[in-house]
């Protein structure tokens, strides 16, 4: 994000701000702008800021979430923003008007989608804290390559002593096309999964562990019949 800037106010609820943002932001004569919405009250995060990042050099509309309340002049560090693959699409827009709308109702249905994850992330503690019994920690999280999708909020439920995350993730979606499919993923060492945000958390982590058990054993089987293998060889060297 080469502008990290955000040039613009923080959208208040559903008031005529979302106008005036985007009047300043997006349908402007300069190259870079960027829009910021908060999606406050919420369970777990308490306050995440989205951020929509336009570049008309580039031709894009890049979508972030970051973690706390972030306004009009704030500079965020690479490390604060969490890239989404929800991105807003305003082509369909006539005129200025139309294009004033898709983007209240583009924000919102992300805005939306936020609140609902973290409900659902918030759901799934108690549980996580009771199957693995461990204690459970609320972290600031960003992009990992052992994730099997990309995460939707920079929020991770971590039980340590089982090196195991649980994190909220979507699907890429245009923001016209409607909310993004989420989920939840559960991630343990070399074994992920994903499961639909409606899932009940303890059959879910139930799942899980089986399939965590079925990879371990499948390991050790794979590690005992390699011992063999270089046993066997070093046998062949013997005199």
């Amino acid at each position: 994000m080469t502008d990290r800037r955000i040039d613009s106010e923080v959208q208040r609820g559903h008031g005529d701000s979302a106008d005036e943002l985007l009047s300043r932001a997006l349908i402007d004569q300069q190259q870079s702008a960027a829009v910021a919405m908060r999606v406050g009250g919420l369970a777990l995060a308490r306050q995440l800021t989205i951020i929509f990042h336009g570049r008309r050099d580039l031709s894009t509309i890049n979508t972030y979430v970051a973690l706390g309340e972030h306004g009009a002049g704030e500079e965020l560090r690479p490390s604060e923003l969490l890239r989404v693959p929800c991105y807003l699409d305003l082509a369909e827009a006539a005129t200025r008007r139309d294009a004033e709308q898709l983007y209240r109702e583009q924000a919102s249905v992300l805005r939306e989608a936020l609140r609902a994850a973290d409900t659902v992330l918030a759901v799934w503690w108690e549980p996580l804290r009771q199957l693995t019994a461990s204690p459970v920690k609320v972290e600031h999280t960003g992009t990992t390559p052992d994730l099997p999708a990309q995460l939707l909020m920079p929020v991770a439920l971590r039980a340590a002593d089982r090196g195991m995350i649980v994190v909220a993730v979507c699907s890429a979606r245009t923001l016209a096309a409607g909310a993004p499919p989420l989920g939840i993923a559960c991630v343990q060492q070399e074994v992920s999964h994903v499961y639909p945000l409606t899932d009940d958390p303890e059959r879910c982590l139930e799942d899980f562990f089986a399939r965590a058990e079925d990879h371990a054993h499948h390991l050790a089987d794979r590690l005992a019949h390699q011992e063999a293998s270089v046993a066997r060889f070093l046998e062949l060297s013997e005199d």
